[in-house]
C-alpha cells in the first residue's frame, strides 16, 4: 500500500507543478474575497504532507509577547477540546476509520491519507485532563469516557454531558469532578455515518437546545441529494421535547461552532467543495441565520454556480453569502469565541484551528489564526496566532491544528494537534 501511495505521490507531484504555474499568488480572504474563475479538474489536485510529528525540543512559531507549551502529550490523534466549568479539559480522541476502496483512485487516496495520519484505527475516547494548580501542566489524566464512535463535540448542560458521536449525540449523566463516565449513555438523535464524519456541539446560551454540524457525505453530492438527505447542515435539538430539525443547510462541512456575544448569533467555519483551482471557492467564517440556505451543492460564496452539479435555480436564487471568506482549502476546523485579554494585544474575536490543505498546489492552512471583531462583525485582516507546522519545503507535517478552546485560567488559548498528538497551550510570554 505504501508503494501505492508512493506512486500516486509522484504521479500528483507531475500534476501538482503544472497547476502551481498557473495558481493564484495571494488568498481569497475577509468580506469580499477575489475568488479565481473555477478550473475543473478532471483529476483532483492531490498534494498531503507526511505526517512526522515533533521533535522533543521542537515546537509551532508563535507571535511577539506569547510563548507555546505542551499541555498534554503522547494522546492518540486529539481533535476536539472541551473546558468544563470546574476547569476540567476533556479531549476528544479519535480518526477517520477506513471504507472498502471502491476504486484504484480510493486506494491510493487511502494509502495517501494513512501516511498523514488521517485515516486508520480511531481510539473512539474522551480523556480527562486536569491541572488543578493552575500551572498550566495537568497531574491528572484519565479516561473519562470510551467505546464510542468517533466521538467528536462535547457539550455539558447542568448535569448531562453531551457527545457528538458519528452516528448521533449520546447523553450521559455527570456529576461535577467525575473522572469517569459509566454506561451506554442514552441517545437523543441519529445521524448518518461516513463521509465528513465530525460531529460539533455547542449548547445554547440558556442551556435548552444543542447545535450540531454534519456534513455532506461526498464533494458535490456525487451520488445524488437522496444520499446526502439530513447532511450538510447545522441541526438543532430541543432539550425538553427530544425535537430535532434542521436550522440552516448547504453548508457542506460545518464543524467549529461558536456564539458570538454582542448579536447573540450562531457562527460557524466551514469547509468548501473540492476541485476548481487552488483559491476557489474560500473556505469561510459565517453567521448562521435560522432557516438560512448557504448554496450547497449548487453554488458557492452566494451564487456562483458550480455547473458540476445538475441545477436547480429556485436553489441558487435563496443562497445566502458567507460573511468572511478564510482562504482556498485551508480546512477550517476549530473555532471559539476569544474575548479581548485572554492573550496579550488581541480584541475580541475568533480563533480559528485550520487544519490544513491538500486540494492545492501550494498548501495553505497548517496554522491557528485571530481574526477581530468589532459590533458583532468580522473587522480586520487575520492574524496568526500560531504556525511552523509545516517543513518549509512542504514535504513533512509536524502537526495539524484542530479543535481549539480559551484555557481553564481564560488567559490561554488550547489547541489540539492530531498529528503530533499534543495539546498545546499558548499564553503570554
Amino acid at each position: 500500500m505504501d508503494l501505492l501511495a508512493r506512486a500516486t505521490a509522484a504521479i500528483g507531484g507531475a500534476m501538482v507543478r503544472m497547476r502551481r504555474m498557473g495558481a493564484p499568488r495571494s488568498q481569497a480572504v475577509g468580506p469580499d474575497p477575489a475568488i479565481p474563475e473555477a478550473r475543473k479538474q478532471g483529476i483532483m489536485t492531490l498534494k498531503m504532507p507526511v505526517a512526522r510529528g515533533w521533535a522533543p525540543d521542537q515546537r509551532p512559531e508563535t507571535g511577539p509577547g506569547l510563548r507555546v507549551d505542551a499541555f498534554a502529550r503522547e494522546l492518540h490523534h486529539p481533535r476536539w477540546i472541551e473546558v468544563l466549568p470546574n476547569g476540567d479539559v476533556l479531549v476528544a480522541e479519535a480518526r477517520q476509520e477506513p471504507s472498502p476502496p471502491r476504486s484504484l483512485l480510493d486506494r491510493a487516496a487511502q494509502a495517501t491519507m494513512r501516511r498523514a495520519r488521517a485515516l486508520g484505527s480511531s481510539a473512539n475516547r474522551i480523556t480527562l485532563l486536569r491541572d488543578g494548580d493552575g500551572d498550566g501542566v495537568p497531574e491528572l489524566r484519565e479516561i473519562f469516557l470510551d467505546c464510542q464512535r468517533q466521538p467528536f463535540g462535547m457539550a455539558l448542560v447542568g448535569d448531562t454531558f453531551h457527545v457528538g458521536n458519528t452516528d448521533g449525540i449520546v447523553a450521559f449523566p455527570y456529576e461535577t469532578g467525575a473522572t469517569r463516565l459509566r454506561g451506554p449513555g442514552r441517545r437523543l438523535v441519529e445521524f448518518k455515518p461516513g463521509g465528513h464524519w465530525t460531529r460539533s456541539l455547542i449548547a445554547s446560551p440558556d442551556g435548552k437546545r444543542l447545535y450540531c454540524g454534519v456534513g455532506s457525505l461526498t464533494n458535490i453530492a456525487d451520488e445524488g441529494m437522496e444520499a446526502e438527505e439530513g447532511r450538510a447542515a447545522i441541526w438543532e435539538l430541543d432539550l425538553e421535547s427530544g425535537r430535532a430539525r434542521i436550522f440552516a443547510s448547504g453548508l457542506r462541512n460545518p464543524v467549529g461552532l461558536a456564539w458570538e456575544p454582542v448579536t447573540g448569533a450562531l457562527w460557524t467555519v466551514v469547509n468548501e467543495r473540492d476541485g476548481l483551482g487552488d483559491e476557489t471557492p474560500p473556505d469561510y467564517l459565517t453567521s448562521v441565520q435560522e432557516g438560512g440556505f448557504y448554496g450547497w451543492p449548487w453554488c458557492y460564496w452566494g451564487r456562483i454556480v458550480d455547473d458540476r452539479v445538475p441545477q436547480d435555480p429556485a436553489e441558487v436564487a435563496r443562497a445566502i453569502t458567507p460573511d468572511y471568506a478564510l482562504g482556498g482549502h485551508t480546512a477550517s476546523l476549530g473555532l471559539c469565541w476569544m474575548p479581548e485579554g485572554t492573550l496579550p494585544g488581541f480584541p475580541d474575536g475568533m480563533a480559528i484551528g485550520q487544519h490544513g490543505s491538500w486540494n492545492r498546489s501550494t498548501l495553505s492552512g497548517y496554522r491557528l489564526i485571530f481574526v477581530p471583531f468589532r459590533d458583532g462583525r468580522p473587522a480586520g485582516p487575520p492574524r496568526d496566532i500560531l504556525w511552523g507546522f509545516l517543513s518549509e519545503d512542504e514535504r513533512y507535517a509536524y502537526g495539524r491544528p484542530v479543535g481549539v478552546a480559551v484555557g481553564p485560567d481564560g488567559r490561554s488559548l488550547l489547541l489540539a494537534d492530531d498529528v503530533g498528538d499534543v495539546i498545546w497551550r499558548v499564553s503570554a510570554a
